[in-house]
């Protein structure tokens, strides 16, 4: 809270938000260029974001122990909600643009044609893991099969994706930002005052049971409930439906705030309701993610709390799925100039998007999630790079350009690091990646060090 108060001010007032006409306003459709309530756009803006990071990432980042708290609180305050605030206000600048086009208008060509393809492959992955995982919470309430599950969720995020924001997403989203918002204030107020649980105190302790070691793999685990460059894909369709620049911080940066909170509920509730990482990442291994989340709703908050908590986490991945796969045909739509308003073009981009989607529900989830949290990080890594040189161009100082280059580095060393020493990357020894990584990451710093010595204030030009 103090952060959004305080640093959060800070950012807006290094971005500078005006009275401009907004793109909701200059370039309204009815389909995705819908003028929108803040109300609405905050809440909107949260399950866009709020997937499944901040309560599956949270809980496997919680095995590492206390630790995970601090990299939550610090990493949403300087890093995320930066992030999403910045990803949101430059695409506002430039009539809701993409972060694939705004990374081609600040990076240059070679950047535009990396990032369509990789922002699509994300959303792809995110979309797929936002089906599978509330699939099987619902089988397991319901009794009823996976396949049917995934199948309903699917149908639905044709019609979500499909359907002009305010006819679905508008509507149904207020009702669901309700419903996680009790479910968090629930489990965390009974991780606190239920009688026998207990959180342990703040360490710097390791205590993952497998030994994986906190850098860098505490970082991407935990993901959206830090930082997300999924983000990146989601503040541009919000940034459509603002009215003014000067609810951007309300929207952008207090979404991931409150996204962080639920994070550290779930973090907390894990470790409490098991008794420490060991127990839970025994849980995790056991009973999956979705069993773990099932177990503490019903164990915590009795039957009627627990389905109730439910319902809060099933929306969750369901309010970002539909959402991802709504940005991705908006990115295919930019890059191949096709008119939204049309359904038929609409429908040429959805289709196959979704059937894709439907084919990789096949793959195992934990590989799935496991792709998903590096491409996740490595997209965050691009769109704070993005942010800096947008702010060497326009901020009223060069030196504001710290306040996201300093987490770009910050997030290239993790990201760098991770997919040369992980499993699922090139499986080096850690001595080497840390190497590489921490090289990589300086050498960005020392090229931005020098764009920062030869650019001269962008605002000294003009009248």
């Amino acid at each position: 809270v103090i952060g959004y108060l305080v640093y959060g001010r800070l950012v807006e007032k290094v971005f500078g938000p005006d009275d401009r006409q907004t793109p909701a306003i200059t370039m309204a459709d009815g389909v995705d260029f819908v003028p929108l309530k803040l109300w609405k756009s905050v809440l909107i803006q949260l399950l866009n974001i709020a997937g499944t990071g901040p309560i599956f990432g949270a809980l496997m980042g919680a095995c590492f122990g206390p630790v995970v708290f601090l990299w939550i609180v610090f990493g949403a305050i300087l890093a995320g909600a930066v992030h999403d605030f910045m990803s949101g206000m430059i695409s506002e600048r430039h009539n809701g643009a993409s972060i694939a086009e705004l990374s081609g208008i600040y990076i240059g060509k070679p950047a535009l044609y990396v990032m369509r393809g990789f922002s699509v492959l994300l959303l792809l992955l995110t979309g797929t893991v936002f089906v599978t995982s509330p699939a099987a919470l619902i089988a397991r309430m319901s009794g009823l099969s996976n396949t049917f599950w995934i199948i309903v969720i699917i149908v639905y995020y044709v019609l979500a994706t499909l359907l002009p924001i305010d006819k679905i997403i508008g509507r149904m989203y207020p009702v669901f930002g309700a419903v996680l918002i009790i479910m968090a204030v629930s489990i965390g107020g009974a991780s606190l005052f239920g009688a026998g649980y207990h959180i342990p105190e703040i360490s710097l302790v390791n205590m993952h049971p497998e030994g994986l070691p906190v850098w860098p793999y505490m970082f991407v685990t935990v993901a959206c409930g830090a930082i997300s460059g999924f983000h990146a894909t989601q503040s541009p369709m919000i940034a459509k439906c603002i009215t003014s620049e000067k609810q951007g911080r309300k929207v952008f940066y207090g979404a991931m705030i409150m996204e962080s909170v639920i994070a550290l509920v779930w973090a907390a509730a894990g470790v409490a309701f098991y008794g420490g990482s060991q127990m839970l990442h025994e849980a995790l291994s056991a009973a999956g993610q979705s069993g773990v989340v099932y177990e503490i709703s019903k164990g915590m908050l009795g039957a009627a709390g627990g389905i109730l908590a439910i319902i809060g986490v099933v929306a969750c991945p369901i309010t970002s799925g539909d959402t991802a796969f709504r940005s991705a045909r908006l990115i295919l739509a930019e890059a191949m100039h096709l008119d939204q308003k049309s359904m038929r073009n609409r429908l040429m981009i959805t289709l196959p998007l979704l059937g894709i989607g439907a084919c990789l529900t096949q793959i195992d989830f934990n590989v799935l999630w496991r792709y998903f949290s590096w491409s996740n990080q490595t997209l965050a890594m691009i769109s704070l790079w993005v942010a800096s040189v947008y702010l060497l161009r326009n901020a009223a100082h060069k030196y504001y350009s710290l306040i996201t280059a300093l987490p770009a580095v910050f997030m290239t060393a993790v990201s760098v690091t991770y997919i040369l020493m992980a499993k699922e990357g090139l499986r080096l020894p850690a001595s080497f990646a840390y190497h590489v990584g921490i090289w990589f990451a300086v050498s960005h710093l020392a090229f931005y060090l020098l764009m920062l010595s030869e650019r001269k204030n962008p605002l000294s030009k003009r009248k």
